[in-house]
């Protein structure tokens, strides 16, 4: 709400809460270890390079805040078992309220219950497994009561339980008691079968040590290839898992049997990297990942307890301290180093991807990221180069498949797209024979009929084949509004408007709410000229969204075209509304000036043409009529060059020739130049009346009479019923009667002068703007983009 996307207050929040975890982890470490120890423990966890992910990437705020609500529920907890015969009910409270708010955080917040539950038992009441086995005979054997100090232990345990069962009974509400679905890319051990999935999780807990105690080879994307399955017994790397199981046994054992100080340590190390690291683990239920290094920021601060209790340990053994000290320098400084290093690379979205393709060659996403990011920059020729490699690195990525066709398409190399977009569509898996489509597609994969089909609608001929495309999506899924948006679009070029029609009411039924399915509809019954229940439909998208661009334009343009001087502010608002939201582009500026001109103000108009001229200089129907609106205020001379600007870029602007030839003939007297823009028309366009006869006006302005009658007698024959072409032929042959009478001197005092006046003045009708033609070429535009 603040900083809106300004990046900086985020991540400084990330800084300070990261700050925070530092410091409580610091108290917390002060429950078991001496005071050295305790800030060893605190700076290898405050510069520990894995954190990088989840402190500088600013979506690891989850674990950062999930992680200070861990700590002070621990803490809170601590405190309520300060008396382990007596329970502060208080600071319990406390405990449970962290709990609660650090698993809305990040759902493995809630394994902070168990780590309370390990201390409650191995650390506040010492007990260890010949005690638990002991205590649990005699509750059996005797009818005696506990002890107080069970009762208030079982008593502040039941507590906490019960505080887990109800998140945990939320959670599965939430999700509809079901597991979230993954693809094989992101998870490829979750489809795989026994005995691969687990050795393959298993040896995962050996990644995520090695990373932990060895954090120099870091990537910010570890799934699809990046850690091949583990297929077989004797691969090599099960000895990896067999070592880290050989540790954690080693360790629980010494906690289970022996009875000092050393094992509280151990025991709340292990505790605190285990437990917090369960929910990520796969072992349990599949996770959408493989390896994710945020979710080591809390595991690690267990690791970095054992590591600084194990170095005051030789502290106190090794009688040459300063070596000691050295090495531990040098690992501070090493992780530092790391540290900033690895900051680096999160700086932009290549520089991340990049490093990542350092570390891994074999994963698709990170080339398919690389080419992103390239991609956002207008790179299009490099970006495919990844995209090439990422559908070569995994041949059934279906998304790579669709980022080489997007590409190619975008290079204008439609061939290349459309054989990628086959091949992507080839991947998708199909439905068995005679059985209706149940296989669930990732909604961005079914963007691959969608891509294909508006590249295929390119060619008019092949609608068919794209509308096909779009009813196989809407098959697969039947609410995918986009699909049946873009098949409305391609039924209205097939002039079936009512199926289209079909179609957006139809989706109707899965979004009521979707602003452009209303637009949409609105076309279809602009196509249908049932001006007002497009209207009607316009002012529905614009309820539902004030800001739809496409509503508000061209529900403004239908106002302006209609003609109704009541609804003209109303136009004139949501164009305005347009030119307020940064919106403006050359239709919003020529409406306004279609607008301005309907209200006679003609210095607005003028403005606004221009306006639209300087966005985009081949705007044709800008050009005529700032042309033509220059010409009807008495200014032709200044109409010139917009005319000439306009015949430049569409040199069979019929309407743009007969207006620049008028004023050549009436206010420049140039007859040569308006003979030249008559007969271009004409060679266009051998039966258009009004270059005819404004032909034979340059003729009889010539004192070519006799070539004038010719003329005029082509142009009645064009157009019989017109009077004024009449009119002048008889003047014509007036003249020429009078020159064979050789009464040349009363001809010279007596010259009628056939009528000039431009032939757009003639005919009323052509005076009338060109609205009707931008408003179908803006209509048409619209409905193109919004597929």
């Amino acid at each position: 709400m603040l900083s809106e996307l300004e990046p900086m207050s985020y991540h400084l929040l990330n800084i300070i809460l990261h700050v925070v975890v530092c410091l409580l982890f610091l108290g917390v470490t002060q429950l078991f270890l001496p005071e050295c120890a305790c800030f060893v423990a605190a700076i290898l966890f405050a510069i520990h390079p894995v954190h990088t992910e989840a402190v500088t990437g600013v979506v690891g705020r989850a674990e950062i805040l999930s992680s200070v609500l861990f700590l002070l529920a621990f803490s809170s907890y601590s405190k309520a078992t300060r008396r382990p015969h007596h329970t502060d009910w208080l600071p319990l409270l406390h405990c449970v309220i962290f709990v609660t708010a650090a698993t809305l955080c990040k759902e493995q917040g809630i394994t902070v219950v168990g780590l309370c539950c390990i201390y409650e038992v191995f650390v506040v009441q010492k007990l260890r497994l010949s005690d638990l086995l002991y205590i649990g005979q005699n509750l059996v054997a005797s009818k005696a009561q506990p002890p107080p100090w069970l009762r208030e232990m079982v008593l502040r345990l039941t507590v906490l339980i019960l505080c887990a069962l109800g998140l945990l009974i939320g959670r599965f509400q939430v999700m509809g008691a079901q597991l979230p679905v993954f693809t094989r890319f992101d998870n490829p051990a979750a489809v795989a079968g026994t005995p691969v999935r687990q050795l393959t999780y298993n040896y995962l807990l050996a990644v995520n040590t090695w990373l932990t105690l060895f954090p120099f080879s870091l990537c910010c994307d570890w799934t699809m290839g990046t850690i091949p399955l583990v297929e077989s017994l004797t691969d090599p790397r099960n000895f990896a898992t067999v070592a880290v199981y050989l540790a954690l046994v080693l360790l629980a054992g010494s906690v289970l049997f022996s009875d000092d100080g050393h094992s509280e340590v151990v025991t709340m190390g292990l505790a605190f990297t285990v437990l917090p690291f369960l929910p990520a683990s796969n072992l349990f239920f599949p996770v959408g990942f493989v390896v994710a290094e945020r979710v080591l920021y809390t595991p690690s601060m267990g690791l970095c307890l054992l590591v600084a209790y194990g170095w005051h340990l030789l502290m106190e053994k090794i009688r040459w301290k300063p070596i000691m000290w050295t090495l531990l320098t040098v690992l501070i400084i090493s992780h530092s180093l790391k540290t900033v290093v690895r900051n680096f690379d999160w700086k932009t979205e290549y520089s991340i991807f990049m490093a990542g393709l350092k570390v891994n060659q074999q994963n698709a996403k990170l080339y398919n990221n690389v080419g992103h990011a390239l991609e956002g920059e207008g790179k299009f020729k490099d970006a495919l180069e990844y995209f090439l490699q990422a559908s070569c690195v995994q041949r059934d990525d279906i998304g790579a498949h669709i980022n080489v066709g997007r590409t190619y398409n975008n290079l204008e190399m439609y061939d290349e797209a459309e054989q990628a977009f086959w091949k992507a569509k080839g991947l998708l898996p199909r439905p068995k024979t005679g059985e209706p489509y149940r296989v669930r597609i990732a909604p961005n994969h079914l963007n691959v009929f969608l891509n294909l089909a508006n590249l295929i609608s390119r060619n008019k001929s092949r609608l068919e084949e794209a509308d096909a495309l779009y009813r196989q999506a809407i098959s697969m899924r039947a609410d995918y509004i986009q699909a049946y948006i873009n098949r409305g679009d391609i039924l209205i070029k097939l002039n079936r408007t009512q199926e289209a029609q079909e179609v957006y009411e139809r989706a109707l039924q899965f979004d009521s709410t979707n602003p452009d399915i209303y637009y949409n509809l609105g076309v279809v019954y602009l196509e249908q000229r049932k001006a007002t229940q497009a209207m009607v439909y316009f002012n529905k998208a614009l309820e539902i969204d004030p800001n739809h661009e496409q509503a508000l334009m061209n529900s403004a343009v239908l106002i302006q075209e209609s003609g109704n001087s009541r609804l003209r502010h109303v136009a004139y608002e949501r164009l305005q509304h347009l030119l307020e939201k940064g919106k403006a582009n050359e239709r919003v500026y020529f409406n306004l000036g279609m607008l301005a001109m309907d209200e006679k103000r003609v210095n607005e108009a003028e403005i606004w043409f221009k306006n639209a001229i300087q966005v985009r200089e081949d705007f044709r129907s800008a050009l005529f009529n700032l042309a033509l609106l220059l010409s009807d205020s008495g200014r032709p001379l200044e109409a010139v060059p917009f005319l000439k600007q306009l015949l430049k870029h569409h040199p069979d602007h019929i309407k743009g020739l007969i207006l620049l030839g008028d004023i050549y003939i009436n206010h420049m007297k140039d007859l040569e130049a308006a003979e030249k823009c008559y007969m271009k028309i004409l060679h266009m366009d051998p039966n258009n009346v009004q270059a005819k006869h404004n032909l034979c006006v340059v003729y009889v302005e010539r004192g070519q009479l006799t070539i004038g009658e010719n003329c005029l007698l082509q142009a009645a024959s064009l157009a019989p019923k017109e009077e004024y072409i009449q009119r002048h032929l008889q003047i014509v042959r007036a003249r020429l009667r009078k020159i064979k009478t050789k009464d040349e001197d009363s001809n010279s005092r007596n010259k009628v002068n056939p009528t000039v006046k431009p032939a757009i003045s003639e005919n009323p009708s052509n005076k009338k703007h060109v609205n009707s033609e931008t408003f179908h070429s803006d209509k048409e535009n619209q409905t193109s983009s919004e597929s």
